[in-house]
């Protein structure tokens, strides 16, 4: 069993050709811009809709384990109470709460992925494992994997490289090709940014280059966080001195996570960078990386 919180069908952006990127419930990493902050949590949430809600409250009225308040039209859950049951969820006629996340077998993931795979033969398409981070759930990460290279369909694991090198490692012999998010290089403010040391992300980085491996390292810039000079240079010194580079994709910062972050029921999840990157400054960031000699793509 596996914690999924999207399927997505038709992803254009998250590798090769037409693909269906599954999305994993969890993360290692607390990024304050997180895009899909209902993914860094590896349980269930619940996700309010406010322009939905009527105030009916029937959701307090039927939930047995009194788990449901309000306060200043704003739902509260007590989730030390609550058990998951979505008898809440039913009862919301106009949509305005729904839970996140969503256990699946491998079979079922895999009978959602064979639906679309005369797109995946026609278009160079495959599968995408996304999350959230994948690898917090290795073995059920490495089961679809498995199942699908099996089928010959083509395999892409999006991945922050938070992980133990061996079970990195494990995990690549089935990946078609490794989409490998680095946010900044300086150790200290990867630490203050992301709650996390990026030691292990750079050694997993570098061992996935001598792998021989086809990957490309994704920088996401999000202005005030790693948008300045020094960050760029950094990232590009670093990825230039790595082998068998196929590229880099520059991924401009959006703020549509923010408005999910408020949706959060009880999350302490938000984003403090307000605004999204400039078509301007990704021309200005590309052209530093390609001077590094770094063959460079924007927004995939």
């Amino acid at each position: 069993m596996g914690m999924i919180f999207d399927i997505k069908r038709y992803a254009i952006h998250d590798g090769p050709g037409i693909r269906t990127t599954v999305f994993l419930k969890g993360c290692p990493l607390n990024c304050r811009w997180c895009h899909n902050p209902e993914g860094k949590a590896q349980k269930q949430e619940f996700m309010w809709w406010e322009g939905r809600c009527i105030g009916c409250q029937s959701c307090q009225s039927v939930c047995a384990q009194g788990a449901i308040s309000f306060s200043d039209d704003s739902l509260i859950l007590d989730q030390d109470k609550c058990d998951a049951c979505k008898v809440c969820v039913d009862a919301c006629n106009p949509r305005a709460l729904e839970l996140i996340g969503e256990e699946m077998t491998v079979a079922q993931v895999m009978k959602e992925i064979e639906r679309d795979e005369v797109f995946y033969d026609e278009s160079g398409g495959g599968v995408t494992l996304s999350g959230g981070e994948p690898l917090m759930q290795p073995d059920f990460s490495q089961d679809i994997l498995k199942s699908c290279k099996e089928l010959m369909i083509h395999t892409t694991l999006d991945t922050c490289g938070y992980v133990q090198s061996d079970l990195f490692s494990r995990i690549c012999e089935h990946v078609d090709l490794v989409l490998y998010d680095l946010k900044v290089v300086d150790d200290k403010k990867h630490m203050a940014l992301t709650g996390v040391s990026n030691e292990i992300i750079v050694a997993n980085l570098k061992e996935l280059s001598r792998s021989g491996r086809n990957y490309i390292v994704r920088f996401p810039v999000v202005p005030g966080a790693n948008d300045d000079e020094k960050d760029i240079l950094e990232f590009g010194e670093l990825v230039s001195s790595l082998s068998n580079v196929n590229s880099v994709s520059i991924l401009p910062y959006h703020n549509a996570g923010d408005e999910k972050s408020r949706r959060l029921v009880n999350s302490r999840t938000s984003s403090f960078f307000g605004h999204p990157s400039t078509s301007e400054q990704m021309v200005e960031i590309e052209e530093k990386l390609k001077a590094l000699g770094l063959k460079v793509q924007t927004g995939a």
